[in-house]
């Protein structure tokens, strides 16, 4: 041994020897010796191939003036000189034996306030040298730790970046190496590494992230909170490999930092974070590490879980499918700090950032999977979160969130929380988005088993049943989160469903009334069908048929109280036109509203949208309002205490419009076979007044129904009507011959047609010549009318009247050939006269 190193000596001396003159080139003025006396000492040094031992030898001779070279004004000189340094301390034996010169020099040359070393490639070369000699050296780099912290301080935030990634590993490398002194100025790294952490540089955030993993895991633990915002922003960096170094950092230190217990609740949010990441190699690293933080946990803390490590290791029913439970100590981890982490979810569930706000929803999910059914303890809050939550713009938080929400149904009790969520939707109006509670609702009800929540359909029906509830607000979003409830409920709880049909139907027909998008009417309607099949019923009209009586309770209670923009008139629309033949069943118990509803002291506009759904109803009676031949019995009442005192005139154009609804009704009435002649007859004295008044409307509409009306009347009636009724018709009518409206006049002549079909022998002509006079010569007159088709009209009445009065006619024919009136016509009517017309001839005029 001591040969070999006598050996070394001698050799070292000999190289030294021809080292000698080369060394004094390393101090000539001229850049070109100095460049060349560095390549022959590395030539004969460093490229010879010299052992250890000599290696050793030369290396403390060569130490001072090769560290003096790293001043050298010439950039080339410096680059051999550090690569030479970086050779021998990875050769020589003992590299620690150079500590004492080669540390002040490098801090000198990189920790000081102004870096002295310009090009960054040495910069670079000269972090590799120092990361090299924290490797060789290790421990042995205890005394200098100021020095070392003051360069990584510098090169941390170094302009090049892969300086800074250098200087990171660097860290690293140093932090492992004198953990016991490290953590004394460990706290000095931390603001550099995270000015640095959001460099625009992949590699760079990777390498400040390790850095900062081993800076905090081997510190003195006050600074977690001061790095955890700056990781949280990583876990939404677009590099896969950020985000997988960030999960690998943070599991690190819930696996083995010395006080990781204290800060549990900061760092399991960003462990378990990665667990719903978008890259599966994420997903499955964080999950790894955090079954194994469980797994330690649970070993650690043994004897405080035993009970439950023998007893609670079952899942819960209704747990949901496809994923693996998670292990006791992850669920208890997350249990114990719960109530630090839910404030947390609240807070950052409404971040202005987009990405945290999808991140925290996809959180909160996983934490409720883990806390199971303790998150009882935690539900207002809950709650409260979820509800600001769904009103977010962003769909992915929605989602996320009413996935939470049907854990929430999975986990907790149905007595606990809908005695919460049932408050919450019985006072939506303290919130902002009233539809939010029945959201929740409906997502929670979702998470929940049909047998749980059998003992609670009452009270949850009831509830969604209540005027307050369904009628308040008119919102698509709230109707279509009121219509998912009913949908929920009958796809949880099926056939369980028909002790609360009522309630649902209301509901239902309510999203119906409320709607206006016609999409949403009809996903109503196919809840009702689905209402019907749970229980065994044929169609929708079964259905109505069960519940009509109680339906038509319903709208009663508050009939008095209704007016235009209420919407149970537009309830009994919808049940009237769904309910078709039923609506027939319940004529009688039907009527009294009917009659409430239009009575001239209501709303105008109400009476209006009532007279509206009643024509189309009468129109096809024998299918609605007189499927079982119930309404004739009805009709006279109807005519009288409804329609006819809806006709008496009232100035205004709102009254105006009533009576037109009305008189639309009213011929509805009439043509849909419901009211009978011997009915009419009786209340003829009451009806002809009101129908003659309206043929002076303003309005063509009210004119050309009340033609309308009195030609129907006349063809049901007429032949049974005194003359003395008969006579106060025609001059009204007359009346109309000189319309504004083509129309108006066709029809006023088609109703004088039937007029005269209606006399019978009980009608004199002799003793009302006076009336069939005036009669003949206004219809004369409008032979010369200009319109072609009204003087045939015309034309075709004369003719019917000529049975009438033959001889009466023909003397006013002839005065109005005489006057040159239509001579043409004159002669036909005196030398063909025309049958008379039955009143099967005549057609019916449309509503």
């Amino acid at each position: 041994m001591a040969a070999t190193e006598a050996g070394d000596e001698r050799a070292a001396a000999e190289v030294l020897r021809g080292l000698a003159r080369h060394l004094n080139c390393l101090s000539e003025d001229n850049k070109s010796t100095r460049k060349r006396a560095l390549e022959a000492i590395k030539k004969e040094t460093v490229d010879r191939g010299l052992s250890s031992g000599v290696l050793q030898e030369v290396f403390s001779s060569l130490l001072k003036p090769l560290l003096k070279c790293l001043s050298d004004p010439m950039e080339r000189c410096r680059e051999t000189a550090i690569l030479m340094l970086g050779e021998f301390i990875r050769c020589v034996p003992k590299p620690e034996e150079s500590l004492p010169y080669l540390m002040p020099c490098l801090a000198q040359r990189l920790g000081g306030n102004d870096i002295l070393e310009p090009a960054e490639e040495l910069r670079l070369s000269v972090m590799e040298v120092l990361t090299l000699t924290v490797e060789v050296c290790g421990k042995q780099l205890a005394p200098y730790l100021h020095d070392m912290i003051n360069i990584l301080q510098r090169t941390i935030v170094d302009p090049f970046p892969d300086v800074k990634r250098e200087s990171c590993k660097c860290t690293v490398n140093f932090a492992k190496s004198v953990p016991e002194h490290f953590h004394m100025q460990a706290e000095s790294l931390v603001k550099p590494l995270m000015q640095t952490i959001a460099h625009q540089h992949s590699q760079v955030r990777v390498s400040v992230i390790e850095a900062t993993g081993a800076v905090i895991r081997h510190g003195n633990g006050k600074n977690v909170d001061d790095v955890l915002s700056h990781l949280a922003q990583r876990l939404f960096d677009d590099s896969p490999q950020v985000r997988k170094t960030v999960t690998i950092v943070v599991g690190d230190w819930l696996l083995h930092m010395p006080d990781r217990y204290s800060y549990f609740h900061k760092l399991l949010p960003l462990l378990l974070s990665g667990i719903s990441d978008e890259i599966p190699e994420i997903r499955l690293l964080a999950a790894d590490l955090w079954r194994q933080t469980g797994t330690q946990w649970e070993k650690e803390n043994e004897n405080d879980i035993k009970d439950k490590m023998d007893f609670l290791l079952s899942p819960p029913p209704l747990y949901p499918a496809g994923g693996q439970r998670p292990g006791l100590g992850c669920r208890e981890l997350v249990v114990r700090n719960l109530s630090r982490l839910v404030p947390a979810i609240t807070h950052d569930v409404t971040d202005w950032l987009v990405p945290t706000r999808v991140k925290t929803s996809q959180l909160l999910s996983v934490l409720l999977l883990h806390a199971e059914d303790h998150c009882t303890q935690h539900l207002q809050p809950l709650l409260a979160t979820l509800y600001r939550a769904c009103t977010d713009s962003e769909r992915d938080v929605v989602t996320n969130c009413l996935a939470a929400a049907k854990l929430l149904g999975t986990f907790v009790p149905p007595e606990v929380f809908l005695k919460l969520l049932l408050g919450h939707v019985e006072t939506a109006s303290s919130f902002s988005h009233p539809w939010t509670p029945l959201m929740v609702l409906a997502a929670v009800l979702g998470g929940c088993s049909g047998p749980l929540l059998k003992p609670h359909l009452q009270q949850i029906a009831d509830t969604l049943a209540q005027p307050d509830v369904c009628q308040e607000y008119q919102q698509v979003k709230y109707l279509e989160q009121l219509l998912a409830c009913v949908d929920v409920l009958l796809c949880q709880c099926e056939a369980d469903c028909s002790t609360v049909s009522l309630q649902l139907l209301q509901v239902l027909i309510t999203v119906q009334s409320a709607s206006t998008e016609p999409q949403l009417s009809d996903k109503a309607l196919e809840s009702m069908r689905c209402l019907c099949k749970v229980q065994g019923l044929d169609s929708v009209m079964v259905l109505y048929r069960q519940h009509m009586g109680q339906l038509l309770d319903w709208l009663s209670a508050s009939v008095n109280t209704w007016s235009s923009y209420s919407l149970q008139r537009l309830q009994l629309h919808v049940i009237a036109v769904q309910s078709g033949p039923v609506l027939g069943e319940f004529v009688s118990q039907l009527m009294p509203l009917l009659r409430s509803c239009l009575h001239p002291d209501r709303d105008p506009e109400m009476r209006m949208s009532i007279f509206t759904m009643l024509a189309k109803l009468l129109l096809d009676s024998g299918n609605t309002l007189n499927s079982q031949g119930r309404f004739c019995d009805e009709s006279e009442m109807f005519l009288c205490e409804a329609l006819l005192p809806n006709l008496v005139w009232h100035a205004g154009r709102t009254a105006a419009a009533i009576r037109t609804a009305a008189l639309s009704c009213l011929l509805a009435l009439l043509h849909g076979g419901t009211v009978t002649p011997g009915q009419l007859l009786r209340v003829e004295e009451k009806l002809s007044p009101q129908v003659l008044s309206a043929l002076e409307e303003d309005s063509q509409m009210a004119r050309l129904l009340a033609c309308r009306s009195l030609s129907t009347i006349l063809k049901l009636t007429g032949p049974s009507l005194h003359p003395d009724a008969l006579n106060k018709i025609y001059p009204e009518l007359l009346k109309r011959l000189d319309d504004s409206s083509e129309e108006v006049r066709r029809m006023a002549l088609q109703a004088l047609g039937l007029w005269l079909s209606s006399l019978t022998k009980d009608y004199n002509p002799k003793l009302c010549a006076r009336h069939l006079e005036l009669l003949f010569q206004q219809l004369l007159l409008h032979l010369d009318d200009p319109d072609n088709s009204v003087q045939e009209q015309v034309l075709g009445v004369l003719k019917t009247g000529s049975s009438v009065y033959p001889a009466l006619l023909k003397r006013e024919v002839e005065a109005a050939r005489d006057k040159q009136r239509s001579p043409a016509y004159c002669d036909q009517l005196l030398h063909s006269p025309a049958p008379k017309l039955s009143t099967s001839q005549v057609p019916d005029g449309a509503v």
